[in-house]
């Protein structure tokens, strides 16, 4: 079944290909930016995917809003998922600490509300 699904997906309708192509360039462009505006995060652009893996190097060693210290990238997305609601893998979980993975495959108002949630996240970081 997968193999004719492959068949059609190659010999069926492209047209959307620039238009999604052009969503995700934008929505990346946005993570990227939001993100490297976040106090200690240093984001760089990626060269494919649906994802970004923001660097927490700068956050290592400071004491989040809620008191948790951030020692590393584990405990970082742990606390931003319980201090402001954001959901983030761990770079560890891939071999990439001290980093997380962000997925831009979602809308963007909901990116715009997590990374500004994740700039207030890194401000709060003392």
């Amino acid at each position: 079944m997968s193999q004719w699904a492959a068949v059609e997906a190659l010999n069926g309708p492209q047209d959307f290909i620039a238009s999604n192509n052009e969503t995700f360039v934008r929505r990346r462009d946005l993570v990227v930016k939001m993100l490297n505006d976040a106090e200690g995060l240093v984001c760089p652009v990626p060269d494919g995917a649906f994802y970004v893996y923001p660097s927490i190097a700068g956050c290592i060693g400071k004491t989040s809003a809620g008191g948790v210290t951030i020692d590393n990238d584990e405990i970082f997305a742990k606390a931003l998922l319980e201090e402001k609601g954001v959901a983030v893998v761990f770079g560890s979980a891939f071999g990439l600490s001290p980093n997380f993975r962000v997925s831009y495959a979602t809308s963007d108002e909901a990116l715009v509300e997590a990374c500004t949630r994740i700039q207030v996240f890194c401000s709060e970081l003392s």
